[in-house]
């Protein structure tokens, strides 16, 4: 409903919904936590016996346009927001029909169709997303708010205080709503937090915050309806402390030892339901016959939510890997005909490269630390805040978690955001975002939600910069299923990749490597977006493989030219993709030379190396006459004094001396 007025209209039928959606809700959690005890609800189940009047009395409030992200106590919002309970239940049996396909489960719960944007099992890790769905509706000018809902616990993670920032410092259309239990799992909030008042916190951001009695159902509504206003209004930030208390455990798993059963009984005398029905008695609004009326509804539509579910199917085991990545992707790139040929450098190619993608496409921006006014740590921005203003050169505050969610929950609304970490070291900051949500979004909603966002960083050693800033954490992330891994090496690479990883369905992380920004050579002056799924063959020999990608192409190059004054000639793959792995280029080649050698600035153990030499094992074996070779860093630390850095990562004579054991081999 559009919110007119800041006072619920109590009438008949709005009291009786209000006492049947909290019924519902309950009656719901009561029969779960039965069919818990059956094993027919497996894992991790979170209820909601208690905390019904925060749901009830906000949800319907919103437009259909609007977006709940939830918690992974979230069954009641998801049946407030009116997915269907048969496919709410039957997700918790984890079938088929569920409403994620049985992929997500009590704790992820997702629907399109309702702008149900999932529950979230990570204490806090909707926040971000909210924000970034927030921002889309900025950017888009559209209307919708986005209704954010977690747990007190939520409030000592960083992402908690990230997201409050940022919602404030960008004005964001973002309700957040903070369901205080009391208890952040089995620890009181007086034991995990010095400022209890968690109203106090949400100010101290600029952001107006109200507290209300989250058991009262009518206040808990009056307050949703003044913070919507305040939201459609103001165009800024609400935040609602909602106080309510968990009558069961944490999870069923829980044995509840940290509380007495005197201090949940004390609650229950004073709960939603029972409050509110004893209102309406003496109010008169609602007769004792009614509430046994709404309770054979509820109850039979529970017993046809059972019945749903016992008869729904399991999805085929063949199915597995569906929806890990986008059943359907763009066609590749068209080639173009290289035209004239400027100089220019691997920096100015990355910058060229997205103001393509700005200039073709009105979605995209680039977001991140220091990448407006000061035009980047690397330079690769410089300018661009002059040429497409704040709004699409977004300056960032230090928060990568924060703003990593936040470009996956603008993807998410249709944006196409180029989130920039500043360094490799920094993105696991983001990590959590990375993998939790952006690498699983599709799995877990069943294929309902894609998160389009393209995650560049800079990697690797080789300026100095010592141990915190010299990873090679690409190979880390080439593990995670869900995410498309790039390594542009060159010049053609750095300025074409962009473009083309704007248009894939599903996140796509870009690393380009420190040592290459200065990288100058010839470019034609047409260069357009390039094909990301191949594998290019760098130079071509006959008696060896060359496996490499990002920085260490280069060198292998010179490896495989200084190889020949011996006689040896090689190819050398450069890889562009490292997941998914373009494994036909690389047998193809390695069933020519028969042999191979993998180079990786990554450490030996558990290398992408490593991965590609097992599936070189695996599938070209009996083509091979050398044992399998590599080249990574040492297992060290990258170290500061500059001849210790060289020592640490592959160079081109550790190359040409690992290349020439592999051919001294015997068959």
């Amino acid at each position: 409903m559009t919110v007119t007025s800041l006072k619920p209209h109590l009438d008949h039928a709005h009291v009786r919904s209000l006492l049947k959606d909290m019924i519902r809700i309950r009656r719901f959690e009561d029969k779960c936590a039965e069919l818990y005890t059956q094993q027919k609800i497996r894992g991790f189940l979170h209820l909601y016996d208690g905390e019904e009047a925060i749901a009830a009395g906000i949800i319907p409030l919103l437009e259909k346009q609007d977006r709940v992200v939830a918690t992974y106590r979230e069954h009641g919002h998801a049946l407030a927001r009116g997915i269907p309970m048969g496919p709410i239940l039957a997700e918790m049996y984890g079938k088929a029909e569920g409403c994620a396909g049985g992929r997500g489960g009590s704790m992820h719960l997702f629907s399109k169709d309702h702008n149900f944007y999932g529950g979230n099992a990570i204490v806090g890790g909707g926040l971000p997303m909210a924000v970034g769905l927030g921002l889309a509706d900025r950017m888009a000018k559209t209307d919708a708010i986005t209704v954010c809902f977690f747990g007190e616990g939520a409030v000592a993670e960083g992402e908690f205080h990230e997201s409050m920032n940022l919602a404030a410092l960008w004005n964001l259309p973002v309700l957040f709503v903070c369901e205080n239990n009391g208890y952040a799992m089995g620890s009181a909030i007086g034991i995990t937090e010095s400022q209890t008042e968690i109203c106090t916190k949400a100010r101290s951001y600029n952001i107006e915050a109200q507290h209300v009695d989250g058991m009262d159902i009518v206040a808990t509504e009056a307050a949703g309806r003044k913070a919507l206003k305040s939201i459609a209004e103001t165009g800024k930030p609400y935040f609602l402390e909602c106080q309510t208390y968990r009558f069961r455990a944490h999870s069923m798993f829980d044995a509840q030892l940290y509380r007495s059963k005197e201090e949940v009984a004390e609650w229950r005398k004073r709960g939603p339901i029972v409050r509110f029905q004893a209102w309406l008695k003496e109010a008169r609004l609602l007769h004792a016959d009614e509430v046994d009326e709404i309770t054979k509804e509820v109850d039979a539509e529970i017993a046809d939510a059972v019945s749903f579910a016992e008869a729904a199917n399991d999805e085929p085991v063949d199915s597995l890997t569906r929806y890990v990545m986008a059943p359907d992707r763009p066609k590749p790139p068209a080639r173009i005909e290289p035209g004239k040929l400027i100089t220019t450098t691997y920096r100015e190619a990355v910058k060229a490269g997205i103001v393509d993608a700005m200039t073709r496409d009105d979605r995209v921006f680039l977001m991140g630390e220091d990448v407006g006014r000061y035009g980047g740590c690397y330079a690769v921005s410089k300018g661009l805040l002059d040429q497409f203003g704040p709004d699409r050169i977004r300056d960032t505050p230090l928060s990568e978690s924060g703003f990593t969610g936040a470009g996956i929950g603008a993807a998410m609304a249709g944006m196409r955001p180029i989130v920039e970490l500043m360094t490799v070291n920094f993105s696991l900051l983001a990590l959590d975002q990375i993998l939790n949500t952006a690498a699983t979004m599709r799995h877990m909603s069943n294929n309902q939600f894609g998160v389009p966002v393209v995650i560049r960083m800079a990697t690797g050693a080789g300026k100095q910069l010592a141990a915190q800033h010299s990873h090679s954490l690409e190979g880390w992330y080439a593990h995670i299923p869900g995410l498309r891994v790039l390594a542009p090496a060159t010049l053609e690479d750095a300025r074409g990749m962009l473009w083309t990883a704007l248009q894939e369905p599903d996140p796509v992380l870009i690393f380009e490597n420190v040592m290459l920004y200065n990288k100058e050579g010839s470019l034609a002056e047409n260069t357009g977006p390039v094909d990301i799924d191949h594998a290019a063959l760098r130079h071509v020999g006959d008696d060896l493989t060359l496996i490499t990608y990002g920085g260490s192409v280069d060198k292998t190059i010179e490896a495989a030219r200084a190889l020949l004054y011996d006689g040896i000639s090689a190819d050398v793959i450069d890889l562009r993709s490292l997941r998914p792995l373009d494994m036909d280029t690389i047998l193809a080649s390695v069933r020519k030379t028969h042999r191979a050698l993998i180079v990786d600035e990554g450490w030996r153990s558990g290398s992408l190396a490593a991965e590609i030499g097992m599936r070189l094992a695996e599938e070209a074996f009996f083509d091979l006459d050398a044992p399998l070779a590599r080249v990574c860093s040492e297992e060290v630390p990258i170290p500061y004094a500059q001849h210790l850095e060289r020592a640490a990562i592959p160079q081109t004579d550790k190359i040409v001396a690992a290349a020439k054991n592999v051919m001294r081999a015997k068959p």
